[in-house]
């Protein structure tokens, strides 16, 4: 477990339950403490494209938001964007994506994830390149992976290939997965996909953290955890439960 690379992404799924309005002062706290704790990325916050108008400014995540945050070195911002946003705006609208994302230099994220139901992963494809050719690091969350078989996890690893992402997670979106499924997941994935994994994970059935631990056991590299388990639905796998397993 020493090379576990740990995202904790508190406001981003936490904001679920207050519409994303965490107060600056808050979230300074916040991430003085992730760097105390040696968090190694912080999701701070969605990039919806349409509604944000009633949400506080984890939702949309802008750069004037983050440059008004102390955000301490050693911490690594990401957010995450819906590949069904991605789709609708600059696929099918045909949009400038410029329009939403500066260039990485331009800005303090340095992850991008993009949360893909496995549908959508074809059609997203040359955006979430066009986002890679600008600077960042991406990561592909596969949503709802406990509803697939063997083959439709095969073929959306085959498609993923083709972008090439830092990192590619497979998100319990229901929470139905349990240590046994978790292995099966991670062994097909680990036969087809020779770079880094990660997992993400929901806590319907109080086996968040025990799934988590089962995966990067087995060689997953990369786990997400919210502090208090805060998240949507039943939460996540708590932050300080996680650092005091991997220590």
């Amino acid at each position: 477990m020493k090379q576990i690379i740990h995202l904790d992404c508190t406001l981003r799924d936490g904001g679920y339950y207050n519409n994303w309005n965490f107060e600056n002062n808050l979230i300074n706290e916040y991430l003085l403490a992730l760097e105390k704790i040696k968090i190694d990325y912080v999701e701070i916050g969605f990039r919806f494209f349409d509604g944000t108008r009633n949400k506080g400014n984890c939702a949309y995540t802008s750069e004037r938001f983050l440059n008004s945050l102390k955000i301490p070195k050693k911490v690594k911002i990401g957010i995450m964007v819906n590949a069904s946003d991605l789709i609708e705006h600059f696929f099918k609208k045909k949009l400038p994506i410029e329009k939403n994302f500066v260039k990485k230099k331009k800005s303090k994220i340095s992850l991008i994830r993009v949360a893909c139901h496995f549908h959508e992963i074809k059609d997203a494809k040359k955006i979430i390149k066009k986002l890679k050719s600008m600077g960042y690091e991406i990561g592909i969350n596969l949503m709802q992976i406990s509803e697939k078989n063997n083959y439709e996890i095969i073929q959306a690893i085959k498609e993923i290939k083709k972008i090439n992402p830092k990192v590619l997670y497979f998100a319990d979106s229901l929470g139905s997965l349990d240590s046994d499924k978790t292995l099966k997941i991670v062994k097909i994935l680990k036969k087809f996909w020779k770079k880094d994994i990660g997992i993400h994970t929901h806590d319907n059935m109080q086996n968040a953290l025990r799934n988590s631990l089962t995966a990067l056991n087995q060689g997953v590299k990369w786990i997400d955890t919210t502090v208090t388990g805060m998240g949507r639905g039943p939460g996540n796998t708590k932050t300080e439960i996680a650092i005091l397993e991997f220590e």
